[in-house]
């Protein structure tokens, strides 16, 4: 990320208003397209008779460019300064939002997701630099990163239901589309209010660094996506794993020996900066993937529409616009390392919660309208966790390194975030698909028809929301008890997921409180939601 304590250009906009907001939109635009596609997948596997694999791929291929440039796209802003790099960033997510829109197959769907992670990660860092370099240090800044904050975390909770109105009234396809005017508007927007800066005195870049820590991420969720396909012992998973290994150790000697590496490792012998970057991963693979999953579960196993899967996530959305009101509220009178455990172990609770939910199809939840009610409830409790993490862990990392390394803690901070997410994907896909193809097989009529209709592909297409395409040349007595059978094994498997994920949190939140230790200084000052 850069560095906000980089010199300024001017803080004498003309309309500091105007670029702020131009800012916060740019970021919102980010957070709507991270979130809103998630409501679209069973739609886009039903257009193009999609894997689970290749629906996977849309939500992965997008974070793991993201997450691989993050840190150098904010070198790159420093370098060539904050508004040109935002005007490259919309017209590299123009193009691939357009490649989206216009794609032929899910392969060049995923190919233009990867390009749209690229873009994303040049807004997002010159976005933020943008706004650190036009406000002064002191009350203005705070409010200007208060009012992102507000932005982002309505970005994020409308995001769902936009996605379900656009897929549902317009198509998927203009989920993508309608990004392009957007883009037009916010880069005339950029041109008008925002001026040049730019580092005076940057650092080398670190290509060596970027190139392997992508290889290796990528190399590591296409081991885990596959693994439902070539099994868990297979030699195509055991490679990449090696290989992703390999590739991240490399990157880790070359951090070590750089006179200007893209991450200091040095950072990582302090036991609480330790913490406070367990703790965002635990709350993004916890907690952040929800958004994901979410939206296939309720459309895969409840048949809801994707608008009534936009509606259905609500309370998980608005839950984490609440949780950080409550977690400022306790930060002042609870230790920081207190407020990240207590948090993850909220995330913990609600995850264990909605999967006793999931899995209760029949007896002391027999109808559907009972389950969501118990759903939902889980849904809060996971949201309120996640939102006093959400601000609080940004904090907690920033708070333990010198001002003079704000950038790089803050793109560690971020890129952390991102990691965790499209790792979370991997794992809970292949958790997910593990155990619902165990359900399926056991609550599926095995008749002459429905063997035979077994093929390999069948329940990939399944688990992507295409259960009425993989059904479809059967008897209708034969579809009926597939397509229930279908519903119960995602059921069954989204919460095996969440057992998983459940545990994960519990784990984590101790781990963060044995690192960052039972002696803390009292926080005395409220904090501000990064969204």
């Amino acid at each position: 990320m850069s560095n906000p304590s980089v010199p300024r250009s001017s803080s004498s906009e003309n309309n500091p208003a105007f670029v702020l907001a131009t800012a916060s939109a740019t970021c919102a635009l980010i957070v709507l397209d991270t979130n809103v596609v998630a409501v679209s997948l069973p739609s886009i596997a039903r257009s193009f008779h999609a894997s689970f694999a290749d629906v996977e791929w849309v939500v992965s291929a997008y974070m793991v460019a993201f997450a691989a440039c993050l840190l150098p796209a904010g070198a790159l802003a420093d370098r060539v300064g904050r508004k040109r790099m935002l005007l490259i960033g919309l017209a590299v997510f123009f193009l691939a939002s357009l490649g989206c829109g216009m794609a032929p197959s899910a392969l060049a769907l995923n190919v233009a997701r990867a390009v749209k992670g690229v873009g994303a990660a040049m807004l997002l860092t010159a976005a933020l630099a943008v706004i650190a370099n036009s406000f002064s240090e002191g009350p203005a800044r705070v409010r200007a990163w208060a009012v992102w904050g507000m932005c982002m975390g309505l970005a994020t909770t409308v995001a769902p239901l936009i996605g379900g109105v656009i897929t549902q009234w317009l198509g998927w396809r203009w989920i993508f589309l309608l990004n392009l005017p957007v883009c037009a508007v916010l880069a005339c927007c950029a041109s008008r209010a925002l001026r040049e800066s730019r580092n005076p005195a940057p650092g080398p870049l670190d290509g060596a660094g970027s190139l392997l820590f992508g290889l290796a991420l990528a190399l590591g969720i296409w081991a885990l996506i596959e693994v439902p396909t070539d099994g868990i012992a297979s030699w195509p998973t055991c490679a990449r794993l090696v290989a992703c290994v390999l590739l991240f150790g490399t990157f880790i000697h070359v951090q070590r020996t750089r006179g200007h590496a893209m991450v200091d490792l040095a950072l990582f012998r302090q036991p609480r900066f330790v913490a406070a970057v367990l703790a965002m991963f635990g709350y993004a693979a916890c907690a952040q993937v929800m958004m994901t999953f979410l939206p296939l579960y309720l459309q895969n196993a409840f048949g809801l529409s994707a608008v009534a899967a936009g509606v259905g996530m609500l309370p998980f959305a608005l839950a984490m616009v609440i949780g950080p009101y409550i977690g400022a509220a306790l930060g002042k009178r609870v230790p920081p390392i207190t407020l990240l455990s207590a948090g993850l172990l909220i995330i913990a609770l609600g995850n264990l919660l909605t999967a006793l939910a999931s899995a209760a199809s029949t007896g002391w939840l027999a109808t559907g309208s009972e389950r969501y009610a118990c759903v939902a409830l889980g849904m809060i409790v996971t949201g309120l966790g996640a939102g006093i993490l959400n601000g609080d862990t940004q904090k907690a990392i920033m708070a333990c390194v010198p001002s003079q390394r704000t950038g790089m803690a803050s793109g560690i901070s971020t890129t952390t975030r991102f990691t965790a997410i499209v790792t979370s994907v991997g794992v809970l896909g292949a958790v997910l698909a593990a155990r619902a193809h165990a359900v399926f097989i056991a609550a599926a009529p095995m008749t002459s028809d429905v063997k035979a209709a077994l093929d390999a592909g069948f329940m990939s297409r399944v688990l992507a929301g295409d259960t009425a395409q993989a059904t479809a040349h059967l008897p209708a007595g034969a579809r009926a008890a597939l397509t229930s059978a279908a519903q119960l094994s995602f059921a069954g498997g989204f919460a095996a997921a969440l057992c998983v994920a459940g545990l994960v949190a519990a784990s984590v939140a101790m781990g963060v409180w044995l690192l960052g230790g039972r002696r803390e200084t009292v926080r005395t000052q409220p904090m501000v939601s990064n969204g």
